[in-house]
């Protein structure tokens, strides 16, 4: 009798197995969703995409506003009677501040300590990026590069 259990458990493994880990079993399966669920994902992002392609591609058929925009944004063009200012970042291209020396007491302010170039028309894109002075603000930062030894020479 003992042995009889023993081979209906056997025979029970042996049928549970490829329910469990067969080509089309549990493991299989869940893996599977997993898959179609990350592929799913994917296909609602290329339907975005292709959809504001077609928007575009629409506008560009239908309207000349998207044709100048896109003229203006990539080619860089301009129309006939516009003009053109080009405001650099303060990084490229930017003249070092320059740090005017502090004036005896009871002194007056001399004529260059006030900026020489008239200041350019805000840009949309300029608006956005805080103002650089050009010259230090602090009285304390002036004191404080008064007292730095300079750098030593290099050979």
């Amino acid at each position: 009798m003992r042995w009889l259990a023993v081979v209906f458990v056997v025979l029970i493994a042996a049928l549970q197995y490829p329910l469990w880990f067969g080509k089309g079993g549990w493991l299989a399966a869940g893996a599977l969703d997993r898959q179609v669920a990350a592929q799913r994902a994917a296909n609602e992002k290329l339907k975005l995409r292709n959809d504001t392609l077609e928007a575009d591609v629409r506008d560009l058929k239908t309207g000349s506003e998207a044709i100048e925009e896109r003229a203006r944004a990539e080619l860089g063009m301009i129309k006939h009677d516009e003009v053109l200012f080009q405001l650099q970042p303060s990084g490229v291209g930017a003249r070092p501040s320059v740090k005017p020396a502090a004036p005896a007491e009871g002194a007056a302010p001399s004529p260059s300590a006030a900026p020489s170039q008239p200041a350019a028309a805000p840009s949309p894109s300029a608006a956005s990026a805080p103002p650089h002075p050009p010259y230090e603000s602090s009285p304390s930062a002036a004191a404080a590069s008064a007292t730095k030894p300079p750098p030593p020479a290099r050979p």
